[in-house]
């Protein structure tokens, strides 16, 4: 009879340890919730309750208390840690004037006739590479005197297509791209530095 009474004082203590446990959990919880609502700010026509707080049902060990506070606060801050992104650059930085060379010349052999319905993708293709080859040669170390014809150039048929880029208007310039390209491309076999 003894041994059987003593071994349900064992497992009603250990049942009450773990209560005792996870209510200490609770309270930390409820504690680190109220601390964070009562942060907020609030207008002055409804002033907060000033009820003070329920008393705890159960007495809790300091000991534990503490170990939780420290795991609750390791925990929030791994979890901080995790969702911070490294940030990112605004955008991208142009290309180098030689990739984007080569691409705008990778279109030398290409054409089209305008009105055939063939223009779309090859005139918005040559426009944008110039567009990236502008770009390239402004944010180029040597500087955007360097490429002082092209830029003059590219500036030029920028200002006669405007910011309609529709195939229409494309076509409509079609002479004015093509012939912007096409002297791009002489001028840089001439300066091989820049593109090799």
């Amino acid at each position: 009879m003894f041994v059987r009474t003593t071994a349900r004082d064992g497992i009603r203590r250990s049942t009450a340890a773990r209560g005792l446990r996870a209510t200490a959990v609770a309270m930390l919880a409820a504690a680190a919730l109220a601390s964070c609502t009562q942060d907020t700010p609030q207008d002055a026509a409804s002033p907060r309750s000033s009820a003070p707080a329920a008393p705890s049902a159960a007495p809790v060990d300091n000991a534990d208390n503490a170990d939780n506070a420290d795991q609750a606060e390791q925990a929030a801050s791994e979890a901080s840690e995790a969702t911070d992104e490294p940030a990112l650059p605004a955008e991208p930085a142009p290309e180098a004037v030689r990739d984007a060379f080569a691409t705008l010349q990778a279109t030398l052999n290409d054409t089209c006739t305008p009105g055939a319905g063939d223009c779309a993708y090859f005139l918005g293709r040559v426009t944008r590479e110039l567009t990236e080859l502008d770009e390239a040669m402004r944010a180029d170390p040597k500087g955007p005197g360097h490429f002082k014809q092209p830029l003059a150039d590219m500036k030029a048929l920028f200002a006669k297509l405007g910011t309609d880029r529709s195939t229409p208007h494309l076509e409509k310039h079609f002479t004015a791209i093509v012939g912007t390209r096409d002297g791009i491309n002489t001028w840089m076999q001439d300066h091989p530095d820049d593109y090799r």
